[in-house]
């Protein structure tokens, strides 16, 4: 069977731009970004990103466009009769990990919007939008609906393949997303108070540069902000063409995924400032700090509809490309149908996904990993080990596996200045940064 190709360098771009466009860059990047200072923060993201994310996302789209092959079958490929072939596991497993916890809180995110929509949205005030969140996770089986009807419409778009489903569906959510997301910044910026938000993102106060803490979040925002490590990059440049170049696309990648980081950080700070909210409120700050804001708000149902709106399609452009991975895997590696396949393993991972909604319910006095509940559990094992162990892997097949001339030639770079410096950052300085990530992520270390 002849492999699936993008249409298009756009559609790929576009698909690549969804994959790194989700939650981690709205809700994410947004709470991360408050705890952390606002502009000594976003500082070090946006230096993180071009330094260290834009030279992995070359790397890793490189070796999937070279080996044409999901992440498990490019490291058999490229590198035969060795055992590297099972660090593409960690994708695998992180993709079931990561999409089983998603679609639960994309799911809390239909349910907003759905709220917006009907006008009902929690209609008894006197228990405050902290209390009717509470109420609503912790239901038996509300959340878990929600949560299945985010799952079919993921599993929709990848059975529908990759030019078709994929493609198509991100050639219309990323453009409407940047949108929607331009409109709610202009009119967050309306606020009166909007401008110490502003103050708050952009003008950084030197003296947060002394901790070291705020280099670990920073660059590891920037590392999972790009999707990278879980092999969706890959799985996506295994679907390009020869003739498309990597670096343009790859640097163009980086700057489009920091642009949406950064709009939503000028939706988001303005508002909060506005209101008196504290920006480091964490991560109820989507579900719960910004609704009490928009009931305060001018046209503030009509705001958290959009908003809403805006959540769920960079919800699904992500979880399509996280479904995608294992996909491709069972696909070439049983001879599956694309329909059979995306439908099974997209089960599989809604199973997982009902775990997770009734560890706020039912099951919330489980705590698989010391006192972390079954979501924090399961984002805990993916995000601190396997996302960077499938990134350190990558790093390390084309630094160090690969020739240096063989590197280059599969990233499309001349063995001039720009060709060196990323051959450079991906053998030496990046695996460093991977590591040092990991040790202090899982508590090794501590900065």
């Amino acid at each position: 069977m002849a492999r699936e190709q993008w249409g298009t360098k756009l559609g790929f771009m576009l698909a690549a731009m969804g994959s790194a466009v989700g939650l981690g860059n709205i809700w994410r990047f947004s709470f991360v970004a408050g705890n952390n200072g606002g502009g000594a923060f976003l500082i070090l993201y946006l230096l993180f990103v071009l330094l260290i994310g834009v030279p992995l996302l070359l790397t890793e789209v490189s070796i999937g466009r070279k080996a044409e092959s999901d992440v498990v079958g490019s490291f058999q490929k490229l590198a035969p009769k060795t055992p590297w072939f099972l660090t593409g596991f960690f994708g695998i497993a992180s993709a079931f990990l990561i999409l089983g916890f998603y679609a639960v809180v994309a799911g809390w995110a239909i349910f907003y919007f759905w709220n917006y929509i009907n006008g009902s949205f929690f209609t008894s005030p006197e228990v405050g939008y902290d209390g009717a969140f509470g109420q609503f996770i912790s239901h038996s089986w509300h959340p878990i609906a929600w949560t299945a009807l985010f799952m079919i419409l993921t599993i929709v778009i990848v059975l529908s393949g990759v030019k078709k489903g994929i493609e198509a569906a991100n050639k219309i959510f990323m453009p409407l997303l940047a949108i929607i997301l331009l409109g709610l910044a202009a009119f967050s910026l309306s606020l009166d108070g909007a401008s110490e938000g502003l103050k708050f993102l952009f003008q950084p106060d030197w003296t947060a540069f002394s901790n070291p803490s705020i280099y670990i979040a920073a660059l590891g925002q920037a590392f999972f902000s790009l999707s990278l490590g879980m092999g969706a990059m890959l799985t996506y440049g295994s679907y390009l063409k020869k003739e498309n170049k990597l670096p343009s696309a790859t640097l163009g990648i980086g700057i489009m995924d920091t642009f949406f980081a950064v709009i939503s950080g000028v939706v988001i700070f303005p508002a909060v400032f506005a209101f008196g909210i504290d920006p480091s409120s964490g991560p109820p700050l989507v579900f719960i700090t910004l609704p009490s804001i928009f009931e305060q708000m001018p046209f503030g149902g009509i705001i958290g509809l959009v908003f809403f709106f805006a959540l769920i399609l960079a919800s699904l452009s992500s979880s399509v490309s996280i479904l995608e991975v294992p996909t491709a895997y069972f696909m070439r590696a049983f001879g599956w149908t694309r329909f059979a396949t995306s439908v099974l393993v997209g089960s599989i991972m809604f199973v997982l996904g009902i775990g997770v909604s009734l560890g706020f319910g039912l099951w919330s006095g489980v705590t698989p990993i010391g006192d972390l509940n079954i979501l924090d559990s399961m984002d805990y094992i993916a995000s601190n080990i396997l996302l960077p162990l499938g990134g350190l892997s990558m790093a390390l097949l084309v630094g160090w596996y690969f020739k240096k001339s063989e590197a280059l030639e599969a990233t499309d770079m001349k063995n001039g200045l720009i060709g060196n410096v990323w051959f450079t950052i991906v053998k030496f300085i990046a695996p460093v940064m991977i590591i040092v990530i990991f040790l202090n992520q899982i508590g090794v270390i501590s900065l």
